[in-house]
């Protein structure tokens, strides 16, 4: 996929960070996962929402990926692209459609 020109995309590299800085790059990613991750307050409004479910599927994925576990963040990846290409969808919620059948 190339870019077109007129959109600039600028890529900090190690050098262009602040010298003081102690965050690590994978504690980056963590804390762009917790921002991203759907809570459960939030799951019915957004479990449909394909943006919001590939980005926080794309977020885990780089998680995985710096702590080198790539099995684990291909599948993440796999996730997000089937939200954006609208392969998968939002499964049911667990608390609806489980109705137990009392014995006789």
């Amino acid at each position: 996929m190339t870019v077109p020109p007129s959109i600039p995309i600028s890529v900090p590299t190690p050098s262009s960070l602040p010298a003081s800085s102690s965050t690590t790059p994978e504690e980056l990613a963590i804390a762009l996962m917790n921002a991203l991750t759907i809570d459960s307050q939030d799951w019915h409004r957004l479990k449909g929402n394909r943006r919001a479910r590939a980005l926080e599927q794309t977020a885990a994925a780089l998680v995985y990926l710096l702590k080198d576990q790539p099995e684990e963040a291909l599948l993440r990846l796999e996730q997000a692209t089937g939200w954006l290409d609208r392969s998968i969808k939002a499964p049911p919620c667990p608390s609806h459609g489980h109705h137990e059948v009392a014995p006789d």
